[in-house]
């Protein structure tokens, strides 16, 4: 029983596919999940999380303690190391007992003769951990972040991109939103603390709170009810904006998981939604949210690019298009960004943004509302791709949203606030 589930092997297989394969963590992890206990699965999620996200410092540490890098057959024990170190510098978990199960996990990946190696390595460290702590906190490896993504943060935000990169290199907070249509925040507050839980109002978003502490989403009073929804506070802002009402035809574009078709619906629930992605496997989330809330919604598989074969001839008095984008707003919540992403993808993200944005421009009624968000806090993914669509299009007029001479609004990722997320309101004359 315990080779099967020896969380240390399980985390390397899942790095493993991430850096060598180009997986998502967010495809690789629940499945490796389904068969664990609460307890076990929120582990394995620490460790990969954790190693993803610290990257840059274990590669370092390993060329400094082995003579030549694990290759072929043998690389899954490259990340097994790895997830002993991070054990070693980041967690409680005591010594011994992360020394222990990540030599067991050698065994289980049917690696026995490694199993010296890995535990020398570890030991090693101990032994040397101050000094190459401070050796490399020195260097550019404290940064944890690629040194294309580094730069590009350094050209667009001169003043703030250190604050950005600490603020991508924390464990998220987790918010939550209350669903209006069943309590009012301070009213389910109420029930969160007679709970035993604390949690803070956001000071701007009406619905939003951040737990004191993330807790499993079966501890939130009334979740299967659909009272609470976890859902980031930036995202939650998309909504405000919008601004839905009842009777009216909105078009959640790139919908997928759902998080904002039902918050639409929570707002405005007499509103007639649609939502549209691309990707069909996703779209069962949003059929679960959808369900889970209670809620109905048109979902609908469909290229944004290409509105004229899901649309049938409808236009919109609202579309909000949650835009595909290079999610470096989010990467506290998913570090596996830092390292699937490649500089060159920028361009063709901009790109495709750019294709979407032309396309669904003419499903929207004259006087209607198009809400641009992304997860990027990249200026080619938002101000300037907003500023470009201006240029192209007479008929739209930007409604201002922030003081500044840039178009839409960039919010940066927050310890204790929202991830990083841009916004542009544009009305149709």
């Amino acid at each position: 029983m315990k080779k099967q589930t020896n969380l240390r092997s399980l985390a390397a297989q899942a790095i493993e596919r991430v850096v060598e394969q180009g997986q998502s963590l967010s495809n690789v992890l629940p499945a490796t999940q389904k068969s664990l206990s609460e307890k076990d699965s929120a582990l394995l999620q620490e460790l990969c999380f954790g190693v993803l996200r610290t990257l840059p410092q274990l590669q370092w540490i390993i060329n400094k303690l082995m003579s030549r890098p694990m290759t072929g057959k043998q690389r899954t024990i490259h990340f097994l190391i790895m997830v002993g170190l991070y054990q070693l510098m980041y967690t409680r978990i005591p010594a011994h007992a992360a020394l222990a199960e990540t030599v067991e996990g050698a065994v289980v990946l049917k690696r026995q003769a490694l199993k010296g190696l890995i535990n020398g390595v570890l030991r090693q460290f101990q032994r040397q951990q101050e000094a190459l702590m401070l050796e490399m906190n020195d260097g550019p490896h404290k940064y944890l972040h690629p040194k294309w993504l580094l730069e590009r943060l350094q050209r667009a935000w001169p003043d703030n991109w250190q604050q950005i990169v600490e603020a991508n290199n924390q464990r998220p907070p987790m918010w939550l939103r209350v669903n209006r249509q069943h309590h009012s925040r301070d009213a389910w507050l109420a029930l969160l603390q007679e709970s035993g839980k604390e949690a803070e109002a956001h000071p701007e978003h009406r619905d939003a709170l951040r737990l004191d502490s993330p807790c499993p989403v079966s501890q939130l009073p009334g979740f299967d009810k659909g009272w609470v929804t976890v859902q980031d506070a930036s995202a939650q802002g998309c909504i405000a904006l919008l601004d839905p009402q009842n009777g009216e035809s909105i078009l959640d574009l790139c919908a997928a998981p759902g998080g904002k078709t039902t918050h639409i619906l929570e707002a405005a629930p007499e509103a007639k939604v649609m939502a549209v992605d691309i990707d069909e496997q996703r779209l069962a989330r949003v059929n679960e949210n959808l369900a889970r809330l209670g809620m109905n919604a048109t979902v609908k598989s469909g290229d944004g690019r290409h509105p004229e074969q899901w649309a049938e001839g409808m236009q919109f008095d609202r579309i909000l298009l949650d835009a595909p984008c290079s999610a470096t707003g989010v990467i506290r919540r998913h570090p596996d960004i830092k390292w699937l992403r490649r500089d060159r993808d920028i361009a063709e993200l901009a790109a495709l943004q750019q294709e979407i944005l032309d396309a669904v421009w003419p499903k929207l009624k004259s006087g209607g509302t198009l809400l641009y968000a992304t997860c990027s806090i990249l200026p080619e993914e938002n101000h300037q791709q907003v500023s470009a669509f201006l240029s192209r299009h007479p008929d739209a007029k930007l409604q201002p949203i922030a003081d500044g001479t840039q178009p839409g609004l960039q919010v940066f990722p927050h310890p204790q606030g929202g991830d990083g997320f841009f916004y542009a309101k544009l009305i149709k004359n």
